[in-house]
């Protein structure tokens, strides 16, 4: 599933450190823009088409972040507390944030990728994302630990609904 394409716009939500992006830049090459937001800083050099801000992803004004984007990419996730539970609807809580500004940047068509801890709320989750998009994928990178319950939803091609 080839997400990236050459001249795209991408949003990537929890940027940094900024490796996203920085991957994100060189697919979309120097006719694209990525556009980075995180709460933290990113002390990465990147190149001219791709930026990260610091911003806060539930107080940004999504009118602001100059879409209409191909891609959101969340990779957005919560400071892990121990409590599995706790942890996996702080992830869905982000999540459906990231769903929220998809839904006003992303253009139709567009796709949709954001991790996710899975738990008692993963299936609202995609339920939510399928609302607005043709077809849902889970995926479970190969690099990800065995222990690990995280995974990315997908969604592809965008179907805005009308206000």
């Amino acid at each position: 599933m080839g997400l990236f394409k050459k001249g795209q716009r991408v949003l990537d939500l929890g940027a940094s450190p900024g490796s996203w992006t920085l991957y994100a830049a060189k697919q979309v090459g120097p006719n694209g823009r990525v556009l980075g937001i995180d709460l933290n800083d990113a002390p990465i050099a990147l190149p001219p088409q791709a930026e990260i801000l610091t911003l806060d992803a539930f107080e940004v004004d999504p009118e602001t972040l100059g879409g209409p984007f191909d891609l959101v990419i969340s990779d957005m996730a919560p400071k892990t507390s121990g409590q599995r539970h706790a942890d996996q609807y702080r992830s869905y809580e982000l999540v459906m944030r990231a769903l929220e500004l998809t839904k006003i940047v992303l253009k139709p068509g567009g796709t949709f990728v954001a991790k996710i801890f899975q738990g008692a709320e993963f299936e609202d989750a995609r339920n939510a994302v399928r609302e607005v998009f043709g077809k849902v994928r889970i995926l479970r990178p190969k690099a990800t630990r065995d222990e690990s319950y995280e995974v990315f939803l997908v969604g592809l091609g965008f179907q805005p609904t009308t206000p």
